[in-house]
């Protein structure tokens, strides 16, 4: 089905590092003067989390069942709505959510865990950039995946990728290292049922591999640097892909299947501008030229 205006979704759990995709994207679409709405996957929960916290006092049960990984702790037909209202007619209602870390809007007056109103997205923008954990979602009652034109994955090894959590949300959000854990282990079922299944759907994964020993991610340690990383890279379709020309510029990449391409940590933003944006032309031209 084609679509007027183009929605991007990069999707990964919480920690995974899409935030720092997201940045690429950021720079990406200003050096190429795309206007883009950008949209918060967090801001689709249902609950603040004043809420939460109440409910699972009353009923300590229900923490496994209200993960933010869940089905039931989202508002995904306002998710699916919104893409497809974007790709239709390049509009529909969003808000945010609020971290530790949006420091302007604590200081005007918002408090932590709770929501912005909603409200318009801008007028007159080429695409829809979505961030979150249900970018590519599939369910019996939902499909999500199916109202995006380019997603993609952002996927470390399970390691890292809670080893990049406790480090978030004990630095910045201010959270126990014990807490944090408890909430790994609380969304676990939720994980494997909502969130690891759309990594089959992307089209492009970004999946980063440690060079160095993280077999115990619950011990106190630094998150490991670019530059004791590698990145593997994953094409649902590689015949579409200019290998060649990706080797000859990213110094110390190489293949490691048809399918995939692995590059430096360090050249993980390079990556992605180099094989996203022809893809993001693309998308504009065709809308252009319908």
């Amino acid at each position: 089905m084609s679509r007027e205006y183009p929605v991007i979704a990069v999707t990964g759990s919480s920690g995974a590092g899409t935030t720092t995709v997201m940045r690429t994207f950021e720079r990406m679409f200003s050096r190429e003067a795309i206007h883009a709405a950008y949209v918060d996957g967090d801001a689709f929960h249902r609950y603040t989390r004043a809420e939460l916290v109440r409910m699972f006092k009353e009923a300590p049960e229900r923490k496994r069942e209200l993960s933010h990984f869940a089905v039931e702790a989202n508002q995904l037909d306002r998710l699916e709505a919104l893409f497809l209202e974007y790709g239709e007619q390049g509009s529909g209602t969003h808000r945010h959510y609020i971290h530790a870390e949006d420091k302007r809007m604590i200081e005007a007056g918002y408090k932590v865990g709770t929501f912005t109103e909603w409200q318009s997205l801008p007028d007159c923008t080429d695409l829809l950039f979505y961030e979150g954990l249900h970018g590519g979602l599939v369910t019996p009652e939902h499909d999500i995946a199916r109202h995006v034109d380019l997603l993609i994955g952002v996927a470390p090894t399970m390691n890292l990728e809670w080893i990049q959590k406790i480090d978030r949300d004990t630095k910045l959000r201010g959270h126990s290292q014990e807490a944090v854990v408890d909430t790994i282990l609380s969304r676990m079922d939720d994980y494997v049922r909502y969130i690891q299944p759309q990594f089959s759907r992307t089209h492009i994964n970004f999946q980063r591999v440690p060079t160095v020993d993280t077999s115990n991610p619950f011990e106190r340690q630094d998150i490991p640097t670019d530059a004791e990383s590698m990145v593997v890279v994953h094409f649902r379709d590689p015949g579409s892909v200019d290998f060649p020309f990706l080797l000859a510029m990213i110094q110390g990449s190489f293949m490691s299947r048809p399918h995939t391409l692995v590059v430096p940590g360090a050249l993980m933003s390079l990556a992605i501008e180099l094989i996203i944006t022809p893809l993001v032309k693309g998308l504009l031209a065709q809308r252009r030229f319908r």
